[in-house]
């Protein structure tokens, strides 16, 4: 299976906001942990889906009020019981962010099974996204 990617637009709005003014970290983690999320439930049953962990989600550029952000993931990894997903946003003007976040594929019990998900990439610039997924370390 190749990459594919699945986008979600947000507009930025005062709840949003931290003390600064500008978009509050947690509300980012939220939506880039629920836009990988979307892109795991698009391979596999969204009920057998865990979040593992946040990998790499650093800011390059403030976000403020009324701006809208697009949230591009993609599974770029697929191990025996995981599924890593790319995360970028941005806004019209600038780059945003962009991390990893690692699902783990489980019963209804919650215990890691495997998924049979396999993910080819078919570009250069997926290739490198796959090498560098392959490279995350799991928490201890």
């Amino acid at each position: 299976m190749s990459f594919k990617t699945y986008k979600t637009n947000r507009l930025v709005k005062g709840e949003d906001l931290n003390h600064h003014g500008t978009l509050y970290a947690g509300r980012t983690a939220e939506w880039f942990v629920e836009s990988g999320f979307v892109s795991a439930a698009n391979l596999t049953n969204p009920e057998n889906i865990v979040c593992l962990q946040i990998h790499n989600m650093q800011f390059s550029h403030p976000v403020r009020k009324g701006e809208v952000v697009c949230l591009e993931s993609r599974i770029v990894h697929a191990g025996n019981t995981s599924l890593v997903a790319h995360i970028h946003m941005s806004t019209q003007k600038h780059e945003v962010l962009e991390g990893f976040i690692t699902f783990i594929h489980v019963d209804k019990d919650g215990k890691p099974v495997k998924h049979g998900i396999t993910i080819e990439p078919s570009t250069e610039a997926e290739q490198e996204l796959q090498k560098r997924a392959t490279q995350l370390k799991r928490m201890p």
